[in-house]
């Protein structure tokens, strides 16, 4: 085989094994607890590991995550949910001593390109809070149900009179 013909026959395969890709990073306070959302394109169904860290002190912690054991500090105020396409750490209790920098780090299965990674500098008095419908949004089928009932609401109210 031509080494060229080979070499872009491997740049190829390796593009497209690139499987995810972090798109956007937020944080926001619910309540005294913070939330911090990773949405990313996913490419596969491969299953896909995650990693939240923050890096405070010149010295990474993992609070979360399937790649490595998180710290004991963190074991029992995070959890993490997955939605299509986000992942979301949730941590308890937010104080000023959990201000950094916050990391999400994804990798699929067999995505031989390495993690995508996006990071966001966290401080308890920048944050906003939470959109209470951000959840609903983010299903946009409970959306579209609620924009095509809308015209059954109107006729059981115009029958009622």
């Amino acid at each position: 085989m031509n080494p060229t013909v080979g070499i872009a026959v491997i740049l190829t395969v390796l593009q497209a094994a690139h499987c995810q890709m972090v798109k956007d990073l937020s944080a926001c306070l619910l309540g005294q607890n913070l939330r911090v959302d990773c949405r990313y394109e996913n490419k596969t169904d491969n299953p896909l590991t995650y990693e939240f860290s923050i890096t405070k002190d010149n010295r990474k912690h993992i609070i979360h995550s399937t790649i490595r054991v998180s710290e004991n500090i963190y074991r029992g105020r995070a959890n993490v949910t997955m939605h299509k396409n986000l992942v979301c750490l949730h941590l308890q209790s937010f104080t000023t001593s959990d201000e950094g920098i916050y990391m999400c780090e994804l990798k699929a299965t067999n995505d031989y390109t390495g993690n995508q990674s996006r990071n966001i500098t966290v401080i308890k008095d920048k944050l906003e809070k939470c959109a209470g419908f951000s959840l609903l949004i983010q299903n946009t089928s409970w959306l579209l149900l609620l924009l095509l009932s809308l015209p059954l609401l109107q006729a059981v109210d115009f029958v009622s009179l």
